[in-house]
């Protein structure tokens, strides 16, 4: 069991030292958060966007970055598609968004041909460390599938069940929400939630453990469960929480973040490797422990 996130870095320790390509390297966070992945040997850089700012932040931090490689492109639809090339050739393992748009970004992952697709779904996965509750919490997808089909909703969660596989958690129990824990014929996130249980029952769906509809509470509270009568491996101690949209995920990202006294770390899933993909809201630690869990599952 993953209770802490630190445990993302003595396994990324653990590991050889990864490759990043960060598009738009040029931001105070991201390079306080590269530089303390570095000095853990965690990551080593490769810095992409324009070269003066960057030995401008970095002298700054005192972060020596005189043996990187630094590719000088001011565009940052240049930087995200030179970046994103770096992974593709072999010459970094992770990509990073710095100071760049989110879309330029995923217009460089999602290029058919010159892109880091691996299926037709990416998604985004968080994971908190919140001193409500007893392990690592995970929510998907709080960032890319705005309202995700049946279909994508599979392909979501397989993504984040490869993410917890990769940390090592073989059988993560995943908690299908909304705003209730019944079936309801007017309630189409009910439905889709019995159906993936369902679908995992009969092994559909493999490598993990499913049950939904599940109200949130419910899902991470045994009390809340026993009370409401629901006999079930995953209610009160869900490793994943799979919203029904990307509303419902992103305000719990946040109230968790800025409510909750939680710390995240976060990855999108589905490309040919780890996307540390952060906002511009996002801690300095948030953003390292990111690229920590990027490294940890690359």
């Amino acid at each position: 069991m993953i209770t802490k996130l630190e445990q993302l870095v003595e396994k990324a320790r653990a590991k050889r030292t990864r490759r990043i390509s960060v598009a738009g390297a040029g931001d105070y966070e991201v390079m306080e958060a590269l530089k303390n992945a570095r000095e853990q040997h965690i990551i080593e850089p490769v810095l992409v966007g324009i070269k003066e700012n960057i030995e401008r932040i970095a002298g700054e931090i005192n972060f020596d970055i005189s043996d990187l490689e630094i590719f000088d492109i001011e565009d940052r639809l240049e930087a995200s598609l030179t970046a994103a090339q770096l992974v593709r050739d072999g010459h970094a393992e992770i990509l990073m968004k710095g100071l760049v748009s989110s879309q330029f970004i995923l217009k460089a992952v999602l290029d058919r041909d010159h892109g880091l697709r691996k299926g037709d779904i990416i998604s985004h996965v968080a994971f908190f460390e919140s001193p409500y509750y007893h392990k690592i919490l995970g929510l998907t997808d709080a960032a890319m599938n705005v309202s995700p089909t049946f279909e994508d909703k599979i392909a979501i969660i397989n993504n984040a069940v490869e993410a917890f596989h990769l940390m090592g958690v073989e059988m993560p129990k995943v908690a299908v929400v909304g705003s209730v824990e019944t079936i309801s014929p007017r309630m189409e996130a009910t439905l889709h939630a019995a159906t993936l249980s369902m679908m995992n029952k009969r092994k559909q769906i493999r490598g993990c453990i499913i049950d939904g509809p599940l109200a949130l509470d419910n899902a991470i509270s045994k009390k809340s469960a026993s009370l409401k009568h629901i006999d079930s491996d995953v209610a009160g101690d869900a490793d994943l929480i799979v919203a029904p949209d990307i509303n419902g995920a992103n305000f719990l990202y946040k109230a968790l973040n800025f409510l909750g006294g939680a710390t995240a770390a976060a990855v999108i899933m589905g490309a040919r490797v780890p996307v540390v993909l952060t906002s511009r809201a996002d801690s300095e630690r948030s953003k390292f422990l990111s690229i920590a869990l990027a490294a940890a599952i690359g």
